[in-house]
């Protein structure tokens, strides 16, 4: 697990400069090593929105909540994905899941 978290470091340093297509790879190694590694997941689903693969970002932002279900920012995330893809209904619910989780959390 160790493996998976100092690839997913290494992915978001090239994530922070831009360099899309390294920080992809480095995460899906990172998921190689650890595959219920939010963090990772995340990193990627965010690179490959940035690198302009809507439908693979959207796959592993969907992962991403698989994994974190109770996470509001991983279902803010997928919300304003599915809405970058036009998908307003899917963006809507997957919102409204996300503030159900924040108010839960805020008790």
């Amino acid at each position: 697990m160790n493996q998976a978290r100092t690839l997913a470091r290494e992915a978001f340093t090239h994530f922070a400069k831009k360099d899309f297509g390294d920080a992809i790879r480095l995460y899906r190694e990172a998921i190689e090593h650890d595959a219920s590694l939010g963090l990772a997941w995340n990193g990627l689903s965010m690179a490959l929105a940035q690198s302009g693969d809507l439908a693979a970002a959207i796959e592993a932002a969907e992962k991403l909540v698989e994994i974190e279900p109770d996470d509001p920012l991983s279902h803010t995330n997928l919300s304003r994905l599915y809405q970058q893809d036009g998908r307003i209904e899917d963006a809507e619910r997957v919102s409204a899941a996300a503030i159900q989780r924040q108010m839960r959390g805020s008790k």
